[in-house]
């Protein structure tokens, strides 16, 4: 129901921190630079994955070990969203 940034605002400002009920079962993988080491990923192929999306967190120098965005997914179950969001990292 509150999102992470949100909920870092609200104990910040001292705020009443929000409710973390869960909307919906969500999965995430981190994209690392090596996704990038034989070309440009293929993010229409991870895309065309249902319920996934892409974060890119517009990083342009690539490095080793560096975090150069997220895929993320949601789904039914937590199965569900986790099997959308490793098909889609296997696509890239």
């Amino acid at each position: 129901m509150t999102s992470q940034f949100e909920q870092a605002v609200r104990a910040v400002c001292n705020l009443p921190l929000g409710s973390t009920e869960l909307i919906t079962p969500a999965a995430i993988v981190i994209c690392l630079v090596m996704f990038w080491l034989n070309g440009e990923p293929d993010f229409a192929a991870a895309l065309a994955v249902p319920g996934v999306r892409l974060h890119l967190y517009e990083k342009h120098t690539p490095r080793a070990g560096r975090k150069m965005g997220h895929l993320s997914s949601v789904g039914a179950t937590a199965e569900e969203a986790l099997e959308r969001v490793l098909e889609a990292k296997r696509r890239l």
